[in-house]
């Protein structure tokens, strides 16, 4: 006979060892055999497909004079008129500024009574000469004296006109730095003058457009708080694309500018580059930037494939891509985040252009 503690203890032990059994069973149950396959990540694709593009870039840009340029004095003197109101118009040659010119005027007038007696003298002397009376030699020390006189009135002539600060060219003057009786000198600004009956028009465009920007090509631009577009026409460019930016200079002029326009305003530049037939276009987001290139995520056979490509022209939500992709693709648009290359993933939808 089996006495009760034996027995008691039996159970317990049979209960015991149940209990460890099941719990290992199911902590068994709950980890997760690393060896089983990955499920596919859902994402939606975008199939690439060739649109029409029409082929315009925008670019910001300047505005500025045709032409412009700082009056400032070619001799010192003191300001004896100003014959010039602030922003008026004036015609080249104009007289703007007249400085004293008294004791250039006195030289002037001595040296005229001089060649006056130079030449009388020069007569009697050639005179003379035809009857012999002096020789050849002394009418041509006085015919020399004569031509030294006549050099140096044209020195104080052209020292005279120098006090009389003229336009360059016709256009619009600036503000006046100077007043009536102010000394100045040749480092004293006295007012700009800007050419503003044609403007010109600077930006610059990516180097791979470079050799579009021929001259004679027609552009348009407008200027902010406007839709007018304004037309203008390329004249130049420069010789040599800038490295900071891999970006070509472009000037164009503006030959009948509006009152609305005002050299130094921003304006935005819309480039005309033609239409694309066969443009393939995917949704801005679906280009990943990376330090030396651009790549998106491409769905090839159940996984995700990374393939580098080169940009072209953007709108508001689409990019063209130029080269790394073909028609008949299916880029991946979302979770670029989480995907790595070579992962599984299944469409979830699929968008088509």
């Amino acid at each position: 006979m089996v006495k009760p503690t034996l027995l008691l203890s039996s159970i317990v032990c049979i209960s015991l060892f149940v209990f460890s059994a099941c719990s290992s069973k199911s902590k068994d149950a709950g980890k997760k055999d690393p060896n089983a396959p990955k499920p596919a990540v859902k994402v939606e694709g975008y199939i690439v497909k060739a649109s029409v593009l029409s082929q315009d870039i925008e670019m910001p840009g300047s505005l500025t004079p045709y032409e412009e340029t700082q009056i400032f004095s070619e001799v010192p003197g003191r300001v004896t008129g100003i014959y010039f109101k602030e922003g008026a118009n004036v015609a080249q040659g104009a007289v703007l500024v007249k400085l004293f010119d008294g004791d250039l005027q006195a030289q002037l007038s001595k040296l005229q009574i001089q060649y006056k007696q130079a030449q009388q003298t020069l007569g009697r002397y050639e005179e003379l000469a035809k009857i012999q009376g002096v020789s050849q030699q002394e009418v041509d020390v006085y015919r020399l004296s004569m031509n030294n006189i006549s050099a140096d009135m044209s020195i104080i002539r052209t020292s005279i006109a120098k006090t009389s600060l003229r336009a360059p060219f016709s256009g619009k003057l600036g503000l006046r730095n100077i007043s009536m009786g102010a000394y100045v000198s040749p480092a004293t600004l006295i007012t700009t003058l800007r050419k503003v009956s044609q403007l010109k028009l600077e930006f610059t465009v990516p180097e791979k457009y470079g050799n579009k920007m021929q001259p004679g090509n027609t552009i348009s631009f407008s200027i902010d708080n406007s839709e007018k577009k304004y037309p203008a026409r390329v004249i130049a460019t420069e010789n040599n694309i800038a490295e900071e930016t891999r970006s070509l200079r472009v000037r164009a002029v503006v030959d009948k500018p509006d009152p609305l326009l005002i050299a130094g305003s921003f304006v935005q530049v819309q480039i005309p580059l033609g239409e694309n037939d066969a443009a393939l276009m995917i949704p801005s987001q679906a280009v990943i930037p990376r330090a030396r290139n651009k790549e998106v995520m491409v769905y090839r056979n159940g996984k995700a494939d990374l393939q580098v490509v080169t940009t072209g022209i953007r709108d508001s939500s689409s990019v063209e891509i130029t080269t790394g992709l073909k028609a008949g693709d299916t880029v991946i648009v979302t979770g670029l985040l989480t995907i790595k290359p070579g992962a599984k993933v299944a469409l979830s939808k699929v968008n088509k252009p």
